[in-house]
């Protein structure tokens, strides 16, 4: 079978034949693969830079851990399993959901990713409450546009949203938020400008896609002055601008502050439970419908390698089809 293989020997993956995978126990299934987007999380996980990466195996490694795919009974699902990059691929039996049938491969293989950014840090992490004021950081990429649909779908008074992508900022506005703010100004005028929005609309939740020095910014306002304050519920999704920031202990005593991590490692079992029976199979519906919008790039299996490390500006999502 045909599959995309990344090495120690190179830091791109090469389009190669590969041994059909043999499931080892009961709970593995193979199946056929029909689409496999391309994600920061298979990119960092590959390069061994993110911190669930594995050892490099001998040989070489499939890319993907994810994707749309047809089960030995023909059923289209979306499914999680290892080395997802290649004609066949083994998938466990207890992480499977079923695709409607008028949703294509393509937002099917993408919208998981963004859904698990944006859905496990909302409802599990930040506890988010219908009439809550939502402030997402770094909202123009693939993750953080879906997070703004979903703040809105799950009841939202406000959003807010950041980014440096003006396009893309604006586009948000059509997707579900009230206002923009773009990160790419002088500190002093962000800084003055997060301190006005949270004095007008105090935030109730933050969800980071960025962390470094806006997530510094943001925390610097919500500090108090020695009055009762507005509990803030603070979830670092991602480290898109890097990876430290400088935490002063009178911000944490001065502020009801709750501050959390959403990611692998994060959740509970039954959380990753409720993902599959029940927050992934809704999300597809609504996008079925068109009440999610996600806007994908096709690819060719044999063209990954040039696309590897390229930024996808606007949110998009390339998705390689097989």
């Amino acid at each position: 079978m045909k599959a995309a293989v990344i090495s120690t020997s190179n830091s791109l993956p090469q389009v190669t034949e590969w041994p059909v995978p043999v499931p080892s126990n009961n709970e593995q299934i193979l199946v056929s693969v029909k689409a496999v987007a391309l994600k920061h999380l298979d990119k960092a996980r590959a390069s061994g830079s993110h911190y669930s990466s594995q050892a490099p195996e001998a040989g070489g490694r499939i890319v993907g851990g994810d994707g749309v795919c047809l089960l030995p009974d023909g059923r289209r699902v979306y499914a999680m399993g290892e080395g997802m990059m290649a004609e066949l691929a083994l998938v466990d039996r207890d992480r499977i959901v079923p695709v409607p049938q008028q949703l294509d491969d393509e937002t099917a293989a993408a919208l998981p990713n963004a859904v698990i950014g944006a859905a496990m840090a909302l409802l599990f992490k930040a506890d988010m409450q219908t009439g809550d004021v939502v402030l997402i950081n770094g909202a123009t990429g693939f993750t953080g546009r879906v997070a703004v649909q979903l703040a809105r779908h799950y009841g939202a008074k406000k959003v807010i949203a950041t980014g440096r992508n003006e396009t893309s900022l604006q586009d948000l506005l059509a997707l579900g938020a009230d206002e923009v703010l773009s990160l790419d100004q002088e500190e002093a005028m962000l800084q003055e400008n997060l301190a006005r929005l949270n004095a007008e609309t105090p935030f109730d939740v933050v969800l980071d896609y960025l962390w470094g020095p806006s997530a510094g910014l943001i925390l610097g306002c919500l500090q108090g002055k020695g009055a009762f304050t507005r509990r803030v519920r603070y979830v670092s999704v991602g480290a898109m601008s890097g990876k430290y920031i400088q935490l002063s202990a009178e911000l944490l005593r001065s502020t009801n502050l709750a501050l959390t991590g959403s990611g692998l490692g994060a959740w509970t079992r039954q959380q990753v439970g409720l993902l599959f029976s029940d927050i992934l199979p809704e999300m597809f519906e609504l996008a079925a419908q068109g009440k999610i919008r996600v806007e994908t790039i096709p690819v060719r299996l044999e063209d990954l390698a040039g696309l590897w490390s390229l930024d996808m500006p606007g949110g998009r999502r390339p998705v390689i089809l097989i």
